[in-house]
């Protein structure tokens, strides 16, 4: 069974190398091919210890962290992450942004998934002032060269969740691809509900 655990603040500082290598990990498959660097990683998850009102949901196997889901007020996103929002007239003090969630792949269909996504609106929802919860996916064509067969978009899960595609809503990211020996943009779509 996993136990899930909502942290914020200092209380995080012990799990950035953890959840550093865990987010390479997960990110590493399709779709998004991340071909990670553990500084990066953990320079960026320190956003989530010092940004106020932020959180962390970690999913625990006894004591190793297996998965994990961030969100942050949208203020104190990047550019990247609030342009879209600012560009279409929304108030970015009242959305609360769910970063990611990934989980290692042999503790998916648990529960795991739906508990992070309450968590994080839970935890918005205790913060008070947000009208908006919202996330980003990236956007890959359906003839990707290293598409999986048996790969099937979490779509269906997110519109079960309350979300809705705002395809009006997208930004892009740069990271470097498995392959890649740059960074490269890759399109990024977002996803909204009111809470």
């Amino acid at each position: 069974m996993l136990r899930l655990e909502r942290l914020s603040g200092d209380k995080l500082n012990q799990y950035i190398p953890e959840l550093a290598e865990l987010r390479i990990r997960v990110f590493r498959d399709f779709p998004y091919l991340y071909d990670g660097d553990l500084t990066y990683e953990e320079k960026y998850l320190k956003t989530y210890i010092e940004a106020p009102d932020s959180v962390i949901v970690l999913a625990f196997d006894g004591e190793h962290v297996v998965g994990a889901s961030t969100g942050i007020p949208l203020k104190y996103e990047t550019d990247e992450v609030k342009a879209p929002f600012i560009a279409a007239g929304y108030d970015i003090d009242k959305i609360f942004y769910c970063g990611e969630s990934v989980l290692l792949s042999q503790y998916r269909g648990q529960g795991a998934g739906v508990a992070f996504f309450d968590e994080r609106e839970a935890h918005a929802h205790e913060v008070g002032g947000f009208e908006y919860s919202c996330f980003c996916g990236v956007q890959r064509p359906e003839d990707h060269p290293q598409r999986p067969a048996d790969y099937q978009p979490l779509d269906n899960f997110w519109c079960k969740r309350g979300y809705e595609k705002h395809p009006e809503l997208n930004t892009t990211f740069s990271w470097k691809e498995v392959g890649e020996t740059i960074e490269s943009p890759k399109p990024m779509t977002f996803w909204m509900k009111k809470i």
